[in-house]
């Protein structure tokens, strides 16, 4: 077997509209108009080359489950986010990169994750 990489990511949202405002609206994702009607709530949204789709449910208790979305300038993406009210934590150092966190409406934990250069 020879894993690619990863696809999608699949999270509960209590409500798909407020985690589109957040997703879409702050976050910059697009969603994508070729969701099934699966008879449930959700949202398929592309993440660059990856795509987090949103199932309209309850979360599960938060026990350090997260994902991460990799961005290039962590410092300018942290700002835009408090600029827009979202609390979301100084970044800190991880291996040679940069991470910091943030909860999305749901309480569902997303990790900002700069890779070093070179």
């Amino acid at each position: 077997m020879q894993v690619r990489g990863v696809h999608h990511v699949s999270i509960n949202v209590e409500d798909v509209d407020a985690a589109l405002g957040f997703y879409v609206g702050q976050l910059g994702l697009v969603q994508r108009p070729d969701r099934p009607d699966f008879g449930f709530p959700g949202a398929w949204l592309d993440a660059g080359n990856q795509q987090v789709h949103l199932i309209g449910g309850s979360p599960p208790p938060a026990q350090g489950q997260h994902f991460a979305l990799q961005v290039d300038d962590i410092e300018s993406v942290i700002g835009e986010l408090r600029k827009a009210g979202t609390d979301v934590s100084d970044s800190i150092p991880v291996g040679s990169g940069l991470q910091a966190f943030l909860n999305d409406p749901a309480g569902n934990q997303i990790e900002l994750h700069q890779v070093a250069a070179g």
